[in-house]
């Protein structure tokens, strides 16, 4: 189970939510909305341990964060808006790259697998600066499909995708909830999943 108990963020002057709550257990996912600028990203940093909250406690399993620092990071995949890709290497190079760097480190067969899967077959060995910005995004968001980690935190994953890209994520994040998994990710798009998914809106 993720547990927010009434986080409160605050940038500079101005406080972008305070007292938001909730509860996400196994096979749920948290769409969260609102304007730009008014906390999205805030609370996924916030989740994923990377900013601390002004107020409140991150709980997971029962524990805050701050006490199970080393587990967390096993059970966490953060996808931010940076796309964590090198641009001098090919897209199956940098998935190598980034198991190893989760320390899961995985066959050739299972990056080029999970590269097809994202729809840049013929492409997994060409320099990453070669590719559009869509397929730059595909390739960094198919190590989800590598990870296999519980608890998936998506800030903004369907930017600069087409359509079809689009339904595979969404295909993603729906397998990822059937198996078990969690989710909480933001998007421009008004398309939250069906099944067990919530809608928060953070407003101004």
């Amino acid at each position: 189970m993720l547990e927010a108990i009434n986080l409160d963020c605050v940038r500079g002057k101005r406080r972008l939510f305070h007292s938001l709550s909730f509860e996400l257990e196994a096979g749920a996912s948290l769409f969260v909305r609102g304007q730009n600028g008014s906390g999205k990203t805030s609370l996924l940093r916030i989740l994923a341990g990377l900013t601390p909250p002004s107020a409140g406690t991150v709980r997971w399993k029962g524990n805050s964060l701050q006490k199970q620092a080393d587990e967390w990071r096993r059970g966490l995949c953060y996808y931010g808006h940076l796309l964590g890709l090198k641009d001098d290497l090919t897209a199956a190079e940098n998935l190598v790259y980034a198991t190893a760097l989760a320390n899961k480190p995985i066959s050739h067969a299972a990056v080029l697998e999970a590269l097809h899967q994202s729809g840049l077959q013929g492409r997994e060995h060409l320099p990453v600066r070669t590719l559009s910005q869509g397929q730059k995004r595909r390739a960094s968001l198919a190590r989800l499909l590598l990870h296999r980690r519980p608890l998936w935190i998506l800030d903004e994953p369907l930017t600069a995708l087409d359509d079809e890209a689009t339904q595979w994520v969404l295909r993603m994040i729906s397998d990822h909830l059937r198996d078990g998994g969690i989710v909480v990710w933001t998007s421009h798009l008004d398309m939250p999943l069906s099944g067990a998914t919530r809608t928060l809106r953070i407003n101004l």
